[in-house]
């Protein structure tokens, strides 16, 4: 058997789910897609994903899209890899973690990279940018006092939540921010590092040709 195939590009937010099925330790196949090239807009793909956007996870004729859904089901579909928290409180607060950066980072980082799918006068492109820059360092400061007090996300113990915060950082610390992640968020970038250090974050950030947090 050999498991689900997830449909990725690389660096996207898809980056999450492929850091989550690679710790769950189990099958599991790839199929990227080249976003400037357009494959994501392409009848294969709409197909699968009418949407037409990543991540996608195809079991058999079953599709699941979404971030926060596929990151929830790989880690109940793998209890053993212990990626979901255990009590309630835990599960809550994973829950919560999920919906913070699927609802507040990514629309606000969507302003800054697509500014076109919020006005369609091309001259109000940049002001869209410069507020949406400011305000994802805001939420980046937000997110910076919840990991102040070190660890993991979620009552010290590694969970799907650990890879979707690190896909922000990259994406915080990459070209269309360039926030100096250590010096803003040192506590952040903490995280970012320790995460690093784990073989499959390794593994998935050499798969997608990404640098590793340093």
């Amino acid at each position: 058997m050999t498991g689900p195939t997830l449909y990725y590009a690389p660096g996207a937010c898809s980056l999450a789910s492929h850091i989550a099925l690679e710790e769950a330790g189990a099958p599991y196949e790839t199929v990227r897609l080249n976003l400037q090239a357009g494959d994501q807009r392409g009848a294969a793909y709409l197909a699968i994903n009418e949407r037409g956007r990543v991540p996608a996870l195809v079991e058999g004729a079953w599709v699941l899209t979404e971030n926060s859904a596929i990151l929830r089901h790989v880690a109940r579909a793998h209890p053993d890899a212990g990626l979901w928290p255990e009590n309630l409180r835990g599960q809550a607060i994973a829950d919560e973690w999920l919906c913070w950066l699927s609802t507040n980072h990514h629309p606000t980082y969507a302003h800054i990279r697509r500014p076109g799918r919020y006005a369609t006068d091309e001259d109000a492109f940049p002001g869209i940018q410069a507020k949406a820059l400011d305000t994802y360092g805001d939420l980046c400061t937000m997110t910076e006092v919840r990991l102040s007090n070190g660890g993991w996300a979620v009552d010290g113990r590694y969970s799907v939540v650990d890879p979707y915060l690190l896909t922000f950082w990259t994406w915080a610390h990459g070209p269309a921010c360039r926030f100096d992640m250590g010096e803003r968020f040192p506590a952040w970038t903490a995280h970012a590092r320790a995460m690093a250090e784990r073989p499959a974050v390794r593994t998935v950030f050499a798969r997608e040709g990404l640098d590793l947090p340093a």
